[in-house]
């Protein structure tokens, strides 16, 4: 069933322009067929096409149903948007597609880019969310001190991984070992220069864990994919063990 993305669906009843023009036109759905529509909040509703408009294609809902995350807790990915857009592009979707809940654009020392439009990431994300057949769309951040958020709250555990070898390396523990399965987690990582000795001390005062992502030295895009994709094989393993 073909699945669409309305966050005001449950008031409107109508699926916005582009998604409507998707519908009709490209799909060429009509008056009586059912599709699938998510709030981007959890919620997932069976509709069924009332007035096929290619401007404004009208619904009524069959049946909803809510859709909590997998994975039950809070994961967290800040990191330095690559001067590549396409990469971090990239790791937006792939983050969305095993599931994060928030993505936090930082703006370190040696940041490559320092300005992000986030319009087109939200597309990509909200595509990665329906193509994944979630119902939730992770918050995305607006460009953000790194210094901002090592002082935000947080309740959880909050890692930064680095990789210089002029910073301190044997404080570091893996992210398995830092890591307590299910529970909330933030995750820090850097642009391709890397954290400053600044920043990361200032991280490691405000309680970050220092963490290492194994012994390759990794593109900022990958080690934000790794990051979270050990997360969530953490979690599977200690659900295994139960």
């Amino acid at each position: 069933m073909h699945r669409f993305y309305c966050p005001d669906i449950a008031d409107t009843l109508t699926l916005g322009e582009e998604d409507s023009k998707h519908c009709v036109k490209v799909l060429r759905m009509a008056e009586g067929d059912t599709i699938e529509v998510v709030d981007g909040n959890g919620t997932l509703y069976t509709c069924r096409i009332t007035m096929a408009h290619p401007k404004r294609c009208a619904i009524e809902v069959l049946d909803k149903e809510v859709q909590t995350p997998h994975w039950g807790h809070r994961i967290v990915l800040a990191i330095a948007p690559t001067k590549n857009l396409d990469r971090i592009e990239w790791l937006a979707e792939k983050c969305v597609e095993m599931g994060v809940d928030r993505i936090i654009p930082l703006r370190c020392h040696n940041s490559e880019r320092t300005v992000l439009k986030t319009e087109r990431l939200k597309k990509i994300m909200v595509s990665a969310m329906k193509q994944s057949l979630k119902a939730t769309l992770p918050r995305l951040d607006e460009m953000t001190p790194v210094e901002q958020v090592v002082n935000q709250p947080f309740e959880g555990t909050r890692c930064i991984a680095y990789c210089d070898a002029l910073l301190p390396r044997e404080q570091r523990q893996t992210l398995a070992g830092a890591y307590r399965p299910g529970t909330d987690v933030m995750v820090l990582i850097g642009p391709e220069g890397d954290f400053s000795p600044e920043e990361v001390q200032a991280a490691t005062a405000a309680g970050f864990v220092p963490v290492t992502l194994g012994d390759s030295r990794l593109r900022t895009e990958t080690a934000g994919l790794m990051a979270v994709a050990f997360i969530h094989a953490l979690d599977q393993s200690a659900k295994c063990k139960v």
